[in-house]
């Protein structure tokens, strides 16, 4: 670290020999080492070990210097929103932190899938008690979450289990998260309490990981609100509204005001921002949330309402939700004073693009008269009681698969934070539970509150505590999984192993398979509904487990499945439960799935060796090989 600055014997200005002088790197400036020991080349062990050669450097590096601070951003980019600027803060200790975490993070994902991989079926749902051991570590939770998204976000193709249940973690922590914003919301006051803020809780807890916040929707609607007075200016150029600045609160008394207000309000939203119902595709719950409604400029009664009444109480319009059936509406009061008359309001149909109906309309929408307290105007709570009340309908609605259930577990999950003690959805969420063989503990809870509530329950509530203990007594004893051997003489006609990318000769879907069986395995029931008898080997021929394309899970026949000509990536969300990696041909099993087809991989291998890497003779070029064999037998899929 020394360096000379002048050649031995060389004179000097006044003729006499000076005697060599030499520079050392840590004479110079500590600002000029802080900005050498910055250079983005050097990582936190260079740092480390430059620290420990002299107590000068040691110095420079010290924990709350700009060298330290410069790694712990450089390292991990997302957390300097957590930080004011130019804060003076221990960034060696942060670092070492935020180091540690990731470390305990990234070992307990690694567990999960040896420990749950035979017990979760394949609808993909939370997991339960294990993320207790992500919260019990005791660190900053956006520690927990960087380390998380720093998972997700690597090589796309390599460390699916782990990004699989990191995602799964992400969803779960977020949505406590989400849980707590939405309890102390409804600890408010009624009157403080925004129906467009907990309509937005409803979609962030219904949509974890995407990037929903209230400060980006309300932005959304000042630019609407923006576009309002742009027409009001020109209809009248000193009309109140005029005056609001963002943020501010005003009441615009004048009828006349008011109407100018909702004909240009309703003239942007619907005529030069095409907003409309969504009559096509109704129950699609997409349509009740916020952020999609703004994306997609489409939804439901109640979604466009809460848009319509926030957008109207900026401008200084005040509009009441209004719980009519089947029909969720806006009233509009004409008197003067406060009228609880159902004839003195103007009743707006969001829906209908902004359409303005009497009392007696109204009924027209649903066919049928109903009583005044329809009429009434209801508080936020009962707002988003609605709304996820929908999205319930939605989920029961679904066809059973893991989308439906996530949806029916969420919206549940809504709905008792907000009214706890609805036996009815207690009972829902106890049977959900069961039915997807997870929580049984939770199960029981829930079973012995609705019994508190209402002891009438007590047959639904008696059969259901006999079989959760049943299955809790069950984990205890875990049956070891099925080996199943390709050498074994029963499995001789096995064409296909675990990781091969497939096509369905007749449905034509692309997927791949993640477990077979010598023999079809489903009930006769089953078999006959899906005419199994008419294919050419009948139920007794290999079948396979299939991951498709679309999402879906699939049992598929032999003779209907061919390896893919142009192998691709299977886009469905239960990949990673199974697969490590993907290979470009093919995908390569988790140790959880070789451990059940030990022989798979290497016939894996095999395979997509001779379909897609097979040489031509004498060219030295790659020649992709047939997939198999075109026989159109007649297809089969579940």
């Amino acid at each position: 670290m020394a360096t000379s600055v002048a050649g031995e014997g060389q004179p000097s200005l006044n003729g006499i020999i000076s005697e060599p002088q030499t520079k050392r790197l840590t004479d110079l400036p500590t600002e000029l080492l802080e900005h050498i020991l910055c250079f983005p080349v050097l990582k936190h062990v260079d740092i480390c070990n430059v620290s420990c050669c002299c107590k000068r450097l040691h110095d420079v590096c010290h924990g709350r210097g700009k060298v330290w601070g410069h790694q712990y951003k450089l390292r991990w980019p997302r957390l300097q929103r957590f930080y004011r600027q130019n804060e003076c803060c221990d960034w060696l200790r942060e670092y070492r932190t935020r180091h540690r975490v990731g470390i305990q993070i990234r070992r307990t994902v690694e567990s999960i899938s040896k420990r749950f991989f035979t017990e979760v079926p394949c609808v993909g749902q939370v997991l339960g008690d294990s993320f207790a051991e992500i919260e019990s570590l005791g660190m900053p939770e956006h520690f927990c979450e960087d380390e998380l998204l720093f998972i997700l976000n690597s090589d796309k193709r390599k460390s699916l289990t782990l990004k699989y249940y990191a995602k799964k973690i992400l969803y779960f922590l977020r949505q406590q998260n989400i849980l707590k914003s939405l309890k102390t919301f409804l600890e408010q006051p009624a009157d403080q309490q925004s129906a467009l803020e907990g309509a937005v809780l409803v979609d962030q807890y219904c949509n974890p990981l995407a990037d929903v916040t209230l400060s980006s929707i309300s932005a959304q609607l000042d630019e609407i609100a923006e576009k309002v007075k742009k027409m009001l200016r020109i209809k009248n150029s000193s009309h109140p509204s005029l005056r609001v600045s963002q943020g501010d609160c005003l009441v615009v008394e004048d009828f006349e005001f008011q109407r100018q207000v909702v004909c240009a309000l309703n003239s942007v939203l619907y005529e030069q921002l095409q907003y409309k119902g969504n009559e096509f595709d109704y129950y699609n719950p997409l349509n009740s949330y916020i952020h999609q409604v703004l994306l997609r400029h489409t939804g439901i009664p109640i979604s466009l309402s809460v848009l319509y009444m926030t957008l109207a109480r900026k401008l200084g319009v005040q509009l009441e939700p209004v719980n009519f059936p089947n029909h969720f509406l806006l009233r509009w009061c004409q008197k003067p004073t406060g009228s609880e008359d159902i004839y003195d309001f103007v009743y707006i149909d969001a829906f209908g693009k902004g359409k303005q109906l009497t009392a007696k309309e109204c009924e027209y929408l649903i066919g049928h008269q109903v009583t005044a307290d329809y009429y009434s105007a209801i508080s936020t709570t009962e707002v988003l009681l609605r709304m996820v009340g929908n999205l319930l309908n939605i989920g029961k609605r679904g066809e059973g698969n893991e989308k439906s259930y996530q949806l029916l577990r969420d919206s549940l999950d809504l709905y008792l934070t907000i009214n706890p003690d609805n036996v009815q959805y207690l009972l829902l969420q106890a049977r959900l539970y069961f039915h997807l063989g997870i929580w049984p503990e939770k199960v029981l809870d829930i079973l012995q509150h609705i019994q508190a509530l209402d002891p009438s329950q007590h047959g639904a509530v008696g059969y259901l505590v006999q079989h959760t203990l049943e299955h809790i007594q069950h984990k205890k004893h875990p049956v070891t999984p099925e080996v199943k051997k390709r050498s074994a003489p029963e499995h001789l006609e096995v064409r296909y192993s675990v990781g091969l990318i497939m096509k369905h000769k007749r449905s034509g879907y692309n997927c791949v398979i993640y477990g077979w069986d010598p023999k079809c395995t489903m009930s006769q029931e089953w078999i006959t509904t899906m005419r199994v008898h008419q294919l050419s080997n009948g139920a007794n021929q290999p079948f396979y487990n299939v991951l498709v394309q679309d999402g879906t899970c699939r049992y598929a026949a032999q003779e209907n499945l061919e390896p893919h000509s142009a192998p691709l990536e299977i886009g469905h969300p239960e990949v990673g439960r199974y697969f490590s990696e993907f290979a470009d041909t093919h995908y390569a099993a988790n140790e959880e799935l070789q451990t059940r087809y030990p022989e798979d991989m290497n016939e894996t291998l095999g395979t997509v060796q001779e379909l897609y890497h097979r040489l031509i003779p004498g060219s030295g070029t790659q020649e992709q090989a047939p997939a198999t064999d075109q026989n159109n037998h007649q297809a089969m899929s579940m």
